[in-house]
């Protein structure tokens, strides 16, 4: 099995890092317009396959998309990253013809691929991959709630003084610092709601501090967090490669589900070797769904720019 990842950058080369320690494909193809990085990147990997003991074989490329035929899983990262004072949004319009310029060409090479996008605006990004490839909706997945709801976990944990992983965490909604919502209502220490642990302000603080999450970390390294977004990729790759049918928060299109349409955003979805297989619902209460339609309307409008771009 062959997976590829575009974009040799700290997100694409973790990312790529994972999936090839975890052992998820046969081959891996890293892709990058810059002359050598990808080659580069993708050699430092292979040695380290003796220290690690993994087979998996990596092959780096500048920008030659024939090396990725065949590939079951492509991971999009392409595009400028974060710097501090910039909000994914202003991303847009840089990254919008760069996505669609590599949605097109992997799908030259592997009309059958399964696409993760990463790239910001991201839920933007997925709504344009899946409108200008024509591709079953299925098969086009944003990253991003899984990136959010592990951060929420680490909030969590750290706020109640415990292993994250001992800490159940759902962020919905558009993967923004103003859009993205996170669900303390249904948030869990080892099965008891957080809320009988952590009084109201706490928990506030823990979701007020998830949804910037990205823009602190942008602040603290000067560009775009990489081992998150790198693990929670790898999470998605390991669920699909391995039909695991797990349930992640992915950005994916949504017709009616969650009181939405013709939209992008995280919701809980079954993660399955075709790719997201169904909508879980988690039955909002009418303050969540309220915030979820903001959401919903944030991200229209940002989807909106595609149009005066003439991009779908």
């Amino acid at each position: 099995m062959k997976i590829t990842v575009v974009g040799a950058g700290n997100v694409g080369a973790t990312c790529a890092n994972v999936i090839v320690q975890k052992e998820l494909a046969s081959e891996v193809v890293l892709l990058d317009i810059k002359e050598g990085i990808s080659e580069g990147k993708a050699m430092d990997m292979m040695q380290t396959s003796a220290t690690l003991q993994f087979d998996t074989r990596v092959i780096g490329s500048t920008n030659d998309y024939t090396k990725t035929a065949g590939s079951k899983v492509v991971v999009i990262t392409s595009g400028i990253p974060r710097k501090p004072g910039m909000s994914r949004e202003d991303l847009i319009g840089t990254n919008a013809g760069i996505v669609k310029g590599v949605a097109e060409n992997i799908l030259k090479y592997s009309p059958e691929a399964i696409i993760i996008v990463i790239s910001n605006p991201m839920d933007t990004m997925t709504y344009l991959a899946l409108k200008s490839l024509g591709v079953p909706k299925n098969r086009i997945i944003g990253m991003g709630g899984i990136l959010d709801s592990s951060r929420f976990k680490y909030y969590l944990s750290q706020a109640l003084g415990c292993a994250a992983t001992d800490v159940q965490g759902v962020v919905i909604g558009g993967h923004g610092d103003k859009t993205m919502i996170p669900l303390t209502r249904f948030a869990t220490y080892n099965g008891i709601p957080v809320s009988e642990i952590l009084d109201k302000e706490a928990v506030e603080k823990v979701a007020a501090a998830t949804m910037v999450g990205g823009a602190t970390l942008t602040k603290l390294l000067g560009t775009s967090a990489w081992y998150a977004p790198g693990a929670a990729c790898g999470a998605l790759v390991e669920a699909i490669v391995g039909d695991q049918k797990k349930v992640y928060p992915c950005c994916v299109y949504l017709d009616g589900e969650y009181g939405q349409s013709d939209i992008c955003m995280g919701v809980p979805v079954v993660i399955g070797k075709d790719g997201w297989e169904k909508v879980v619902d988690y039955k909002l209460n009418a303050e969540e769904q309220a915030k979820f339609n903001a959401s919903a309307e944030a991200v229209r409008g940002m989807n909106s720019v595609l149009h005066d771009m003439k991009l779908i």
